[in-house]
């Protein structure tokens, strides 16, 4: 009989389990990203991708209960300090059914610097499907969707990358 975890990881896994097509691995720079308008998990106001426009993007689908994804945290929030000046930022989207408040106790107690939105199927379906957690995507000035990241990305691999499309 499987766990009550195992069971909520599959169910969740499930709902945002969409073939991935052509966006594995090195993603075509034609590719435009999706177009989202989601709520903040800290304060519900809507965010709309439109408003980061003309920046390099790093938009992470994680969830509070995800170890990797716990575990890229401290890699995120360096990278959006260090490198936001330059142009970039780094959004996350949470597919926690929960709802907001547990994502916002996370963003609390880990000090998040970069907004945290409450993703939705819709959304990860527009992205090409999110066949698990964490799920990044590296997007460049100009919308395209240049690099697909499945699973935990060292620091170094991420920084190394965002660098080059901040060129």
């Amino acid at each position: 009989m499987y766990s009550k975890t195992l069971f909520r990881f599959l169910l969740v896994l499930s709902f945002f389990l969409v073939p991935v097509g052509p966006l594995s691995g090195r993603a075509d720079a034609a590719t435009v990203m999706p177009e989202f308008s989601l709520p903040s998990a800290v304060d519900g106001k809507v965010v709309n991708s439109g408003s980061f426009k003309g920046k390099v993007l790093l938009i992470t689908f994680f969830a509070t209960w995800c170890p990797p994804c716990r575990q890229e945290i401290p890699t995120l929030i360096q990278l959006h300090k260090d490198l936001g000046p330059r142009g970039f930022a780094v959004i996350g989207l949470s597919v926690d059914e929960g709802g907001p408040k547990i994502v916002a106790k996370l963003v609390e107690q880990e000090k998040i610097n970069y907004p945290v939105l409450m993703a939705d199927r819709s959304t990860a379906r527009s992205f090409g499907g999110i066949a698990g957690i964490p799920t990044s995507f590296l997007i460049n000035k100009k919308g395209h969707v240049v690099k697909k990241y499945p699973g935990f990305v060292p620091h170094a691999l991420l920084e190394r990358d965002i660098k080059a499309v901040l060129q």
